[in-house]
């Protein structure tokens, strides 16, 4: 007999079945609680769990929020709903269900090692409606599922199959590194990237220091968290400082803090997940009145370039956003969607429409190539 549950923490599930899940995921079980520690505001955290006779064979990450229509929305459509939000407070904003994390990398589905390929659409299926039914019990009528690979077969039926509405969502850069030395990757590249990146290579940089504590210089990292995150046109989640003291304590040897210094002054710090199979760049956060003269963010992607290099890792996932940069930098992207449905019939019809003007590629001329390359 097939049943499912939901949970208001990840530590209801044991962490050998969750992994089990998910096999060598970095954001594992160790990584949710480590993100339940940090109390993230705005943010209520949900676990689905599938059972088949009494043993667990599908899980999911979910979180309860409200949502501003225009999230991904950036440039000049970003502007004007701005100014629809100050006329009209509250009109883009709905109470959210969905299944993912505001803090993972992607929304995926684990399915115990014991579980056949056939046999994952139905366990798909019971998820989404545990997801709906714990929606209902919590009065939310938007239903959405964040970050769903694009190339993911199972999503696709099962959402479709459901009823839910789709569209792009940010994708995720990714950079292989087949190369023996950062000169290498630098041959890799574009005549006049690879030139300009040897000039700022060229010109004195900071100081780097890896590090798995920063208590001692957390308010530093925290201010330049925080001018980096009003810098953003695009922002879901505000971290709070027991976010980066949480993964870096519970994630040890698979989550480390690089930071930048020039003299005594603090410039930037990154913040990354990292095993002998990839670096995951969490956040980057920086100084800007040093960022030009110091090249910080491709300093920092360079950084990581050369440790991956040097590690024999085999790929760098940079996350979402800074596209053009990207491009520029040699990245692959995988695509990601957003599925969502409303209960309201009504509501459900005008978000068809909304999400015609919400699309993130509708704003970002970058983002839009980044899509068209997945």
């Amino acid at each position: 007999m097939i049943t499912a549950q939901a949970f208001p923490t990840i530590r209801a599930i044991q962490r050998s079945a969750w992994n089990d899940c998910f096999p060598g995921a970095l954001e594992d079980w160790d990584y949710y609680v480590a993100v339940e520690n940090a109390a993230i505001d705005d943010f209520q955290w949900r676990y689905l769990a599938v059972y088949q006779d009494g043993t667990l064979v599908a899980v999911a990450a979910a979180f309860i929020t409200h949502y501003r229509l225009d999230t991904t929305v950036s440039g000049a459509g970003k502007r004007l709903t701005e100014r629809v939000e100050r006329l009209w407070p509250g009109l883009l904003q709905l109470g959210l269900y969905a299944l993912g994390s505001p803090v993972a990398e992607r929304c995926d589905v684990g399915f115990a090692s014991s579980v056949a390929d056939a046999q994952r659409p139905l366990l798909l299926k019971h998820l989404l409606e545990a997801a709906r039914q714990d929606a209902d019990d919590f009065g939310i009528g938007l239903l959405a599922v964040k970050d769903a690979p694009s190339k993911d077969p199972h999503w696709l039926q099962s959402c479709r199959a459901a009823g839910f509405q789709s569209m792009p969502s940010l994708p995720t850069g990714v950079l292989p590194l087949p190369y023996g030395s950062v000169d290498a990757y630098l041959g890799s590249l574009g005549k006049s990237t690879r030139k300009d990146l040897r000039r700022k290579l060229r010109a004195p940089g900071p100081r780097v220091e890896w590090r798995r504590n920063i208590d001692d210089v957390l308010p530093e990292v925290m201010r330049l968290y925080e001018a980096t995150l009003t810098r953003a046109e695009l922002q879901f989640e505000r971290l709070p400082a027991g976010y980066f003291t949480a993964v870096l304590e519970r994630l040890d040897e698979r989550a480390v803090c690089v930071l930048y210094w020039v003299d005594e002054q603090l410039v930037a710090f990154n913040l990354v997940l990292v095993d002998q199979h990839r670096l995951v760049d969490k956040f980057f956060g920086h100084d800007v009145a040093f960022t030009r003269d110091y090249n910080l963010y491709f300093r920092s992607w360079l950084t990581n370039v050369d440790y991956c290099i040097q590690h024999n890792i085999a790929v760098y996932e940079c996350g979402q956003a800074g596209y053009a940069s990207k491009l520029r930098l040699g990245c692959e992207f995988q695509g990601n969607s957003v599925f969502f449905r409303h209960r309201n019939r009504l509501v459900n019809g005008l978000l068809k429409l909304v999400k015609l003007f919400i699309r993130p590629d509708r704003s970002d001329p970058a983002m839009a190539a980044a899509i068209s390359e997945t």
